[in-house]
């Protein structure tokens, strides 16, 4: 979304490209989420009981394991379709990066050494989320990569792993009972609620600091309101099942900081 502004921006706009592309980010994200289900309840760490969390299909035995792998493997393979007509229209370099994309969806909570449970759960999020995911809908749009681009993703990357990390949080203490060891059980409670603070505010601050060159990119200040209660629940001390909650509020501030800045980066010129 983010990415088809700065394209729009800088009068590049093509919609079948910026639909393929929009494609492509929701079947992968509707992946992971398949692939972390099936992965985390074939390991027994999503089981009734353990996981304070949402519903989960196949740890809490509502669904067949195979058929969570397939829905999750169909989505990728979605994904690809959709990326892989982008790579042939633009460069083929795309698809080393979307196999990439799919390797890091199912490697996060799947294998035998899921990175997911040793920390670098966020660093993926950014990466993919973020960069991949804003400057890759910008560059098959626009032929080429911009420093605006690259500069519009890192709010974009560091929302999504604001959603992760209150996730985590909320999950520290079953994620501790099975062995799983998420950035926020490294560093603990305390030092987590600072860091998914710091993932609140620090979108703002980079999107102020377009601003001179993209004024409009100051809309996304229209979403600040949204920001304060999931801010107030954290510091706070809201834990357990009360982050789930301000799970979902951190999702719409994401997303309506999404919308806010993309209008405002298509507003230039």
């Amino acid at each position: 979304m983010i990415g088809t502004g700065v394209a729009i921006g800088y009068g590049k706009f093509s919609a079948w490209r910026a639909v393929l592309a929009l494609l492509v980010a929701l079947a992968l994200q509707v992946g992971v989420n398949f692939a972390n289900d099936y992965s985390d309840g074939v390991r027994g760490t999503d089981a009734v009981g353990k996981r304070v969390g949402p519903v989960r299909l196949v740890g809490w035995g509502l669904a067949p394991p195979r058929q969570v792998k397939l829905a999750a493997f169909g989505c990728f393979g979605l994904a690809c379709a959709a990326g892989l007509v982008l790579a042939a229209v633009t460069s083929w370099w795309l698809a080393v990066g979307g196999a990439a994309c799919v390797l890091a969806a199912w490697f996060y909570t799947g294998g035998k050494h899921p990175y997911g449970y040793r920390g670098f759960g966020e660093v993926s999020v950014f990466v993919f989320f973020g960069v991949a995911a804003v400057a890759g809908t910008a560059y098959v749009q626009m032929e080429s990569l911009s420093w605006l681009g690259l500069l519009a993703a890192i709010p974009a990357g560091l929302l999504s792993c604001a959603l992760l990390m209150v996730n985590n949080l909320r999950d520290i203490g079953s994620d501790v009972d099975v062995g799983k060891r998420t950035l926020a059980v490294r560093i603990g409670d305390a030092r987590s609620r600072v860091v998914y603070l710091a993932f609140l505010v620090l979108p703002f601050a980079v999107a102020l600091a377009i601003a001179p060159a993209r004024p409009f990119a100051l809309l996304m200040l229209a979403a600040l309101p949204l920001a304060l209660a999931p801010a107030r629940a954290v510091r706070g001390g809201a834990a357990g099942p009360a982050l789930i909650a301000t799970l979902g509020q951190t999702g719409r501030l994401q997303l309506a900081f999404g919308l806010a800045f993309t209008i405002g980066l298509a507003l230039h010129g």
